[in-house]
């Protein structure tokens, strides 16, 4: 097992590598770069452009995009655009940049953000925690919920149960979770009905002033409802997929052995069938937890007004933000690629007969 971990941890190099480079070729081939949005800044109405950066009002009737090729770059002179190119370091030959981007990485070295004057790491650790908060109390709660409730399924298939509960996972797999989460905020958020809970935010103002009791409860009442509207969408596809893997193995011969031999109904559901039927349910795990991380929570972050991951991704893909865009993509890359391999680790404690060793 020790020599496939190690072949995995080095594997993760290249599939790194992989993933950056794609990405950073698609994203430079796209439109409207960071420079674009500064100049956009500087020659809009109203904007900081200056008669010292600016050309004449000849060449701006002209319409002369001029060298360089920018887009809305008209009324700036040459001089400007070459320093923007050289401040946000585009005055540098693509692979250059890409591999020295890579460098830095290998270091987290994540640079500075081109907008927001701060660092990317800073940026990072300041969103984590709300992004942290909702999808581990997320992902807890959707196993907590999936997995008995698939089980429960799977023994019961076909009954009235199953049928009921089927036609509710479809419904909530049908709605989207931010619809959720706007009928929530109407119903217990002060809306037409009750105000239970808050409208946004992931703690009270007064909250560094609470005693510690006070603030875990401050913070879970704030987690209610965002967490409740990524459950109510999450969980119907992994109830099914853990009822589905149970039925299979309920069909399997080992299982009608060991009913045979007068094992009760418990026994041979979690002494025999669990370990084989969660298989499927663990495989998928790591790919969740950082789907609700980093990109699942986006609307959720929104409705609530909760800062984090997700909410400073898009920000940083609309005004191409490229070190936060690829800090950010390193980072959930690389914990994504740890993940998998905490998931064959988990492999082996569910069922220790799997040996990855032996097949590779």
């Amino acid at each position: 097992m020790f020599a496939y971990l190690v072949r995995r941890l080095f594997l993760i190099v290249p599939t790194l590598f992989g993933i950056m480079l794609i990405n950073f070729l698609i994203v430079q081939a796209a439109p409207g770069g960071p420079i674009e949005q500064m100049i956009a800044q500087l020659t809009q109405p109203g904007g900081q452009a200056t008669d010292q950066i600016t050309r004449s009002g000849s060449d701006i009737n002209t319409g002369d995009t001029g060298q360089g090729g920018y887009r809305g770059r008209q009324g700036l002179l040459p001089e400007y655009i070459a320093e923007l190119e050289k401040q946000y370091g585009f005055d540098k030959p693509l692979f250059e940049r890409f591999f020295k981007m890579l460098g830095d990485y290998a270091v987290f070295d994540f640079g500075e953000s081109f907008f927001r004057d701060e660092r990317v790491a800073n940026l990072v650790i300041e969103k984590m925690p709300v992004s942290i908060s909702l999808g581990v109390w997320t992902t807890l709660l959707v196993y907590l919920i999936s997995i008995p409730l698939g089980i429960r399924k799977a023994i019961r298939d076909g009954s009235r149960f199953d049928i009921w509960t089927s036609a509710a996972l479809a419904i909530g797999t049908a709605i989207p979770g931010y619809l959720f989460a706007v009928l929530l905020l109407v119903l217990f958020a002060g809306g037409s009905y009750w105000q239970w809970f808050p409208l946004g935010g992931l703690v009270s103002e007064d909250w560094s002033s609470l005693p510690l009791g006070q603030q875990i409860l401050d913070y879970l009442w704030h987690m209610v409802l965002p967490v409740a509207a990524m459950v109510i969408g999450s969980f119907a596809s992994l109830a099914m997929l853990t009822k589905n893997s149970f039925i299979d193995q309920l069909r399997m011969q080992y299982v009608i052995t060991a009913r045979a031999k007068g094992l009760t109904e418990r026994r041979v559901l979690y002494g025999h069938v669990f370990r084989n039927a969660m298989l499927i349910v663990i495989a998928g795990f790591p790919a969740a937890f950082i789907g609700v991380l980093f990109t699942g929570a986006l609307l959720i972050e929104i409705i609530f007004s909760l800062d984090g991951l997700g909410l400073l991704g898009y920000e940083a893909v609309i005004r191409r933000d490229f070190p936060v865009m690829f800090g950010t993509l390193y980072f959930f890359s690389l914990i994504g690629l740890l993940l998998n391999i905490v998931g064959d680790l988990t492999y082996t404690l569910v069922d220790p007969r799997i040996d990855f060793e032996k097949r590779g």
